[in-house]
């Protein structure tokens, strides 16, 4: 290691424990064990241009134990990103650009949200994957448009997760050559020694995965490590995990010990620190002249990285032209959907289910939107995910548009959050509703992140039938619904169906759960007019009931219930009680829509009920009440969907009931 090296890591180490030692609050052990691995990673391979953050063939870095933020706001300030010493100072403090943990499209040079553990990892292959998928589709002879690598640090505590684990054995079996990833080796979690919980040899899993393991025997030894990031990329066809074996808290009298993970060192602690490295401890948030010199010599090299492939664009685009534009619009975000040509699948359809409608309308989407890929959780004959014509994504066939999952749900809604954030793609992956739970994690952090993944989430209630309780979703839909930044639809038809997947292609600032029915549903052809119009604001008036009648009560339905409603409505009409049906197939867009919309789809001063196949929780924002809802409080059962959906109450017998009861 020479000099510079030396003192590039150790300004890295020392702003890393100055921030933490500021906000009295922070993690820092990490900074300072791996500080070497970070330096090596953006000094020797990243290449990066600060004045453009999101240069779109930049290499992709995730601190993916995003514990760490404070050593990568350390290097992107030194990096030359906008983040200033006083942004560092605001470690953690209200507004800053430097919070707890690293947040995408919040903190410049952050390529994901990163804290729940091995989240940043899985995202990871994601990336990965998606600099396969692009430079298969757009690379030509003497045009590598689209090359770059993904890098990361993991941690023991990543390593641990079974996020990472689905997410490590996909990335085997698909031979992502330019994913290298070093593994920060220190053996220290917050409860003592990983050896409490943690035996196994992780190299000799990941060789089992399909990964190339490389070893370093010292953090410090930067050349040792520099080599073996040549060896990884000279592994074209496996992911690399170079194993780095570090010491949490270098330097500091903490060093080696669980105390050093999650807490400040104290100000004695911190000077005797820098003291060790032969540093001046008064000296606080403070960069060395040859280090600023030698970063800022750097940033002519970053932008001319850019300019040279800016150049290579326009000469692209000269020659090939059509693929230029496409990609042009990818990079861009810039995509159309006719949701008239997606209707028109249906024109002579009486009936099918949603998952099947869905499944009709991502054939005609491939078409119109190539930047649409995805697949399910080994479900995709009965998710109905399948791209027909777009052939299988594999380590032999890089331009597969879909994507086998394996049965891996958290692992896929990871890898399409990294798929969303690397950009160029509208990502889709599809399993039961009732596994949502599996897939939460995720969804909440593409909420969190605002990226677009739109998850398919089908045989949405008890009428799936014979598989009984363990696979009937009750209390999955509101939960969907309780996560910010989340929007969720059932449609109640294959029309509605078709307009809730144009909203999640659109919505690319929010990620689309999509619940779907398994059992066959009418399409709703009578009211096409009025679905067309009013599917694509949350709710709106199905049926207006009875127009020279005074409107007795508004019953409100989403999804199969509908139908349920509309049928109610009937028999209620021949009983002289005028009610109106509104279809709600998304709580979150209605509720975005004006209060004069709002108030003629739920007219102020008439009675509002519910109908909806799970728990009523939450419906009072609509109905005032809970006891006008009618939902289910219990798990369901095993028997056949029809026989199920009527011993729950959900035929019209009932409903009738419900109504005069609740007007």
């Amino acid at each position: 290691m020479n000099k510079i090296d030396e003192n590039a890591i150790n300004t890295l180490r020392f702003l890393s424990i100055d921030q933490v030692q500021k906000a009295n609050s922070g993690h820092p052990g990490l900074p300072l064990g791996t500080a070497p691995l970070m330096y090596t990673i953006w000094d020797r391979f990243m290449h990066y241009n600060p004045s453009n953050s999101n240069w779109f063939n930049r290499d992709r870095f995730i601190l993916s134990p995003g514990h760490g933020s404070a050593l990568l706001y350390s290097m992107l300030h030194v990096a030359g990103y906008n983040l200033s010493l006083q942004d560092l100072q605001d470690f953690r403090q209200w507004g800053s650009k430097t919070p707890g943990h690293p947040e995408y499209g919040h903190t410049e040079g952050v390529d994901a949200s990163t804290g729940p553990l091995g989240h940043g990892f899985a995202m990871a292959v994601g990336f990965a994957m998606a600099e396969t998928m692009l430079a298969a589709r757009y690379n030509q002879e003497g045009f590598d448009v689209v090359d770059h690598y993904t890098y990361g640090i993991t941690s023991d505590g990543d390593l641990m997760e079974g996020v990472s684990s689905e997410a490590a054995s996909l990335a085997g079996t698909l031979g992502l050559g330019k994913l290298i990833f070093l593994y920060d080796d220190n053996k220290i979690s917050i409860e003592g020694s990983t050896s409490i919980a943690f035996t196994e040899d992780v190299g000799k899993r990941f060789e089992a995965y399909g990964w190339q393991v490389l070893r370093v025997a010292s953090s410090e030894d930067v050349d040792a490590m520099t080599e073996a990031i040549k060896q990884a990329q000279a592994d074209t066809e496996h992911p690399s995990l170079i194993i780095v074996e570090t010491h949490i808290g270098f330097g500091s009298p903490k060093q080696d010990s669980a105390s050093a993970h999650g807490e400040p060192l104290g100000a004695e602690n911190v000077a005797k620190t820098k003291e060790a490295a032969g540093w001046d401890p008064k000296k606080s948030f403070y960069v060395p002249s040859d280090v600023k010199k030698y970063f800022q010599a750097k940033l002519s090299a970053c932008k001319k990285q850019e300019a040279a492939w800016q150049s290579l664009m326009k000469k692209y685009a000269k020659a090939y032209p059509e693929l230029a534009a496409e990609l042009q619009a990818r990079i861009d975000g810039k995509l159309a959907v006719d949701v008239r040509a997606l209707e028109k699948a249906f024109a002579k359809v009486e009936k099918t289910s949603t998952r099947e409608a869905s499944g009709e309308v991502l054939q005609l989407l491939a078409q119109q939107v190539p930047a649409l890929v995805g697949g399910s959780a080994d479900l995709g004959p009965s998710n109905k995910t399948v791209l027909k014509q777009e052939g299988y994504y594999s380590p032999t066939e890089r331009t597969g548009r879909n994507i086998h999952f394996g049965v891996r749900e958290h692992g896929m809604g990871t890898i399409m959050n990294g798929l969303a954030l690397h950009g160029g793609f509208v990502p889709y992956g599809g399993t039961f509703l009732v596994f949502a739970d599996f897939l939460r994690p995720a969804i909440r952090m593409s909420a969190l992140m605002g990226v677009g993944s739109v998850y398919v989430l089908t045989h949405d209630s008890i009428a799936l039938g014979e598989d009984g309780p363990t696979h009937q979703p009750i209390e999955q839909a509101m939960s969907m619904r309780l996560i910010p930044n989340v929007s969720v639809y059932r449609p109640a038809d294959a029309l509605e169906t078709a307009a809730a997947w144009k909203s999640a292609c659109i919505k690319r600032e929010q990620p689309t759960c999509l619940l779907l029915s398994r059992q066959k549903l009418p399409v709703l052809h009578a009211y096409a007019k009025a679905v067309h119009a009013g599917a694509p604001r949350g709710a709106y008036v199905l049926d207006a009931g009875q127009a020279d009648q005074e409107l007795q009560a508004v019953l409100l339905a989403t999804g199969s219930e509908v139908h349920l409603a509309l049928a109610a409505q009937a028999v209620l009409a021949k009983q002289k009680i005028n009610v109106s049906v509104v279809s709600m197939p998304s709580w979150d867009v209605f509720d975005q829509q004006s209060t004069a919309y709002k108030n003629s789809v739920l007219p102020q001063g008439v009675s509002r009920l519910a109908i909806e196949a799970g728990v009523p929780l939450g419906w009072s924002r609509y109905t005032g009440s809970e006891d006008k809802v009618l939902g289910i409080t219990t798990f369901g059962a095993s028997a056949p969907g029809d026989v199920i959906y009527d011993k729950y109450g959900f035929n019209v017998k009932n409903v009738v009931k419900f109504v005069k009861k609740n007007m």
